[in-house]
């Protein structure tokens, strides 16, 4: 995968940036994905350090920090849950989420899977809103108090919510067949899922940058963005 760092930027300023990052790159340093944001960070600044991660598929804010006074400043906001983060998520079935607060424990398995365990399981709070509705599906606003592993994807699944094309926790593929009607296929020709990954963006991000409290959005990448068009499509 071959990306223009800068064409991620969506703000900067002295201590702080915040880049856009695409789908299917791991946040930091990985072995098995060269192109990693952190090392691509690295070449254009040295002084980069990511301040959090997102899941490889899911696309959306990042925020990176400048010295280490901002990377500082930023991990005590985390610590206390001061940086808000807020995800945009398409999910299977119609649901009226109105200041939905889901409060299950999550217990991260070695597997790199997550379940929901009240014994040992770590605190986990995530409130849902419910954005638009479409035929089949709904995009859902979410807001994670806390940062456990897979939170959103798990807790979207427990609330028979899960998102489309996350079949880890329940979300089947989402193909075009589905929600048009007098939809054809062209002969001998495979028909593929809308999206090829869970349908998950960190559309904004929250944090204060010494001087005052910023929020800033990341536009939706094209897969998302088609998603969208056609959900709205062949709305109900």
């Amino acid at each position: 995968m071959k990306v223009n760092f800068k064409s991620l930027i969506i703000y900067e300023d002295d201590n702080f940036m915040v880049v856009n990052k695409p789908p299917f790159m791991a946040s930091l340093e990985d072995r098995n994905d060269p192109t990693n944001l952190q090392k691509l960070a690295k070449i254009y600044n040295e002084d980069l350090s990511a301040c959090h991660r997102l899941d490889k598929e899911t696309s959306g804010c990042i925020l990176l920090a400048k010295n280490k006074e901002a990377y500082r400043h930023a991990s005590l906001q985390f610590e206390h849950r001061t940086i808000q983060k807020i995800y945009h998520a398409f999910v299977h079935g119609i649901h009226e989420f109105r200041e939905e607060v889901v409060n299950l424990p999550i217990y991260a398995l070695n597997k790199g899977v997550t379940k929901i365990d009240y014994s040992i399981g770590k605190a986990a709070k995530t409130t849902f809103n419910t954005l638009e509705l479409y035929k089949f599906h709904s995009l859902v606003e979410c807001i994670p108090e806390t940062g456990r592993m897979h939170q959103i994807r798990i807790h979207l699944s427990e609330s028979k919510a899960p998102l489309i094309n996350d079949e880890m926790y329940g979300g089947d593929p989402l193909l075009l067949s589905q929600i048009k009607r007098k939809f054809k296929l062209k002969k001998y020709t495979e028909e593929l899922p809308l999206i090829k990954r869970f349908a998950l963006h960190a559309q904004k991000l929250v944090f204060n940058n010494f001087e005052r409290d910023l929020s800033v959005e990341a536009p939706y990448p094209k897969d998302i963005t088609v998603l969208k068009k056609q959900l709205l499509a062949n709305k109900r």
